[in-house]
């Protein structure tokens, strides 16, 4: 069954990188949504559930981080597993973001197959009752 996937991006221009990543990714990935932030995301899933979403941090109106919080708070939406995607990636940074509940972590710029890895294991299984490892350069 194919994944319905949001992605929530500030930057009109990253988030069709973003879709051509997945499409280039071999996920079985369907729908394809988009969200310039935190409120239309959460505006988005009111009209639509997504199986994952991929989160910016640094957005205007409502951040990435403020998103996972409204998520965690809203027993409709608490169980969508989030991946966050940024340039933002510090190991204190995606260890406290994964401690808020993301469940993945893919550095900007990113490859499909980085993609692909971080996304996977979410898409294929539902959501996994532990944080997966950051995908990507590991290097912090």
């Amino acid at each position: 069954m194919s994944a319905c996937v949001l992605i929530v991006d500030d930057s009109a221009t990253m988030r069709m990188v973003i879709r051509k990543s997945l499409q280039l990714s071999g996920l079985d990935v369907g729908e394809v949504i988009e969200a310039g932030n935190g409120i239309q995301a959460l505006a988005q899933l009111a009209r639509q559930k997504a199986d994952v979403v991929l989160l910016d941090i640094n957005m205007p109106i409502m951040t990435g981080v403020q998103f996972i919080q409204r998520l965690a708070e809203d027993h409709r939406l608490r169980d969508i597993p989030v991946v966050i995607a940024s340039t933002e990636g510090s190991e204190v940074r995606v260890k406290e973001l994964l401690g808020m509940g993301a469940r993945g972590f893919v550095r900007k710029p990113f490859s499909p197959e980085q993609l692909r890895a971080a996304l996977a294991p979410l898409i294929a299984a539902g959501s996994p009752p532990a944080p997966a490892m950051p995908a990507g350069d590991d290097s912090f």
